[in-house]
């Protein structure tokens, strides 16, 4: 590495250093809690019409149409392409990380229910202070944040105990196993966007780089598997189609993007419980989903071990 690409970074580092993240404000929280419920609502969107268009298929057009609006954004922004060449790297590491975090959310959703997903998918925040500890300085974990951690652990593993009762529930397991991955996936995107320059990039061209990874990959996938061309538009379909792209892909993730560059990302997650709280309510209100008493328990000791991992000390 030459000397003035040297001095680049160290500067770029020391810009992030020098300007750390604020604790989370009476304005944060409201946003997060309006995130929360439109996330919560996320995975009854998909699966209320899974017979009419594949998890897969929803995933990728409303990758690609938000895209689309995005990129409208960045233009009103005046956002140029050497401004989205310069971070590309890690432009591709947070648009993987994107792109896997929803694959699994689709093909999970094949097996498992929607209420299912919505706890196993917000498990990021407990992958994300972990791997914070490590990598960020000012975000090392507490005694209580430990503990916090090893109840959310054995959490999951009580919500994944089979339960010999429920139909399906070799299936079940499946998709809250890769309910779990998605999570993971999600808490690397995290680290990525905390540990490199886009941790002060424009949030429009943070979100572009996800988005229009996650449709460049994922279109193909859709039509080689044949997803598109077996679409029922039905007016379900677009609505649904609609509201994933308008509120989730666009408007909430935009929200979620700027609240990280702003605010300790540690102590936004103490809001994090409240997605899966939503999802639980949502998928057995709308979608009947059993609430057996393994998931129950197994849920609540997960989200008081996210809620102990997160809170503001």
């Amino acid at each position: 590495m030459n000397t003035s690409r040297f001095a680049r970074l160290q500067a770029t580092r020391e810009v992030r250093i020098s300007h750390p993240r604020k604790s989370v404000d009476m304005t944060a929280g409201l946003a997060m809690v309006v995130f929360c419920l439109a996330l919560g609502f996320q995975q009854v969107a998909i699966k209320s019409v899974i017979g009419d268009i594949s998890s897969l298929a929803q995933i990728a057009l409303r990758s690609a149409l938000a895209f689309v609006l995005v990129a409208v954004l960045v233009r009103w922004r005046g956002i140029s392409l050497h401004d989205l060449r310069a971070r590309l790297g890690a432009g591709v590491g947070v648009g993987l990380g994107f792109t896997f975090e929803f694959v699994f959310v689709a093909w999970g959703l094949n097996y498992t229910l929607a209420s299912h997903m919505s706890v196993f998918l917000y498990t990021a925040p407990v992958f994300a202070a972990l791997g914070l500890h490590f990598l960020v300085p000012g975000e090392q974990l507490s005694l209580r944040q430990w503990w916090g951690i090893a109840l959310a652990f054995l959490g999951m593993v009580f919500s994944m105990a089979p339960t010999a009762d429920v139909v399906g529930a070799r299936d079940i397991l499946i998709g809250d196993a890769l309910g779990l991955l998605a999570g993971l996936s999600w808490a690397a995107t995290t680290l990525v966007l905390r540990t490199t320059s886009l941790s002060e990039a424009p949030v429009e061209q943070t979100l572009m780089y996800q988005l229009g990874m996650a449709g460049l990959l994922l279109l193909p996938a859709a039509y080689i598997l044949g997803d598109l061309s077996s679409i029922k538009l039905t007016q379900t379909v677009i609505a649904s189609l609609t509201f994933q792209t308008l509120i989730i892909a666009f408007g909430a993730l935009l929200l979620w993007f700027a609240l990280l560059r702003r605010y300790r990302a540690s102590q936004l997650g103490v809001f994090s419980f409240l997605s899966p709280l939503f999802g639980v309510l949502f998928g057995a209100l709308l979608l009947d989903d059993p609430l057996t008493t393994n998931f129950l328990i197994g849920g609540a000791m997960l989200m008081i071990g996210i809620v102990l991992v997160t809170r503001q000390k």
